[in-house]
């Protein structure tokens, strides 16, 4: 198990950055490798351009343990992501036969006719290994440290199935939360950062809440300890509690 494991995830689309489309991925992913010691440290949007996701995809790769990417696997025109992840690198990409083979069995079952642009989704970068996808069968892949997914959420958290085993994670990060009423961030924050003064092996996080109570407002924090010892950040909750 090492230390400082870290994760950075590149969210592909035109729809996301134009809002069509609300993304989730960054959620679920987060939250699959939270258990596995991997804490997610950086995300980013990008359009659906080579340029863009080439640059991305490199700063995110040199930067973090492990990199996840969303989006553009697909069959049409605008599914430019293998093609960007062989650049990134410097490999070649083609049909490759394996990733045929997998598609290829998934539409005979299903009685479809295999195309020109379904088999572009066989086509996959120079040395890269497959990732499973049990939801529709076009495969991801792995590329040195970059996982290559679908955009649609569904398929995405079952190609993840696929990619636990290859993860080396860290030390699990264990979270407690209190939420207070009637408190403001104004009132606690003196207290709350001696806390968290007094205790740096621990992240503190204060988060407003707001609700209509038929007609009157009602109001509060949460506050949020994160850290590795668990027992001890038990004991910080009843202390996090008395800021209220």
């Amino acid at each position: 198990m090492k230390g400082n494991i870290s994760a950075g995830v590149l969210l592909i689309g035109d729809e996301i950055l134009s809002g069509r489309t609300q993304d989730a991925n960054l959620k679920q992913i987060a939250e699959f490798l939270q258990p596995l010691g991997v804490p997610v440290k950086e995300a980013r949007t990008v359009p659906d351009e080579q340029e863009a996701i080439v640059d991305a995809v490199r700063a995110l790769s040199a930067a973090h343990d492990y990199v996840f990417t969303t989006g553009g696997i697909g069959p049409t025109h605008d599914d430019i992501t293998a093609d960007a992840m062989a650049a990134a690198f410097g490999r070649t990409i083609d049909v490759r036969e394996d990733a045929r083979a997998i598609l290829e069995d998934w539409y005979a079952r299903s009685g479809t006719q295999i195309t020109e642009a379904r088999l572009r989704m066989a086509r996959i970068p120079d040395g890269a290994s497959l990732i499973a996808n049990p939801v529709t069968g076009a495969p991801g892949f792995q590329i040195e440290n970059v996982f290559v997914m679908a955009g649609v959420p569904k398929i995405t958290r079952g190609m993840l199935e696929d990619v636990a085993h290859r993860i080396e994670g860290g030390p699990v990060t264990h979270t407690v939360s209190v939420r207070l009423e009637d408190v403001r961030e104004g009132d606690i924050a003196e207290s709350l950062g001696a806390l968290a003064q007094a205790h740096a092996e621990v992240s503190f996080g204060s988060y407003p809440w707001f609700e209509d109570n038929g007609g009157t407002l009602r109001r509060g924090v949460v506050l949020v300890a994160r850290g590795r010892d668990e027992a001890f950040l038990d004991t910080l909750r009843g202390q996090l509690a008395a800021l209220g």
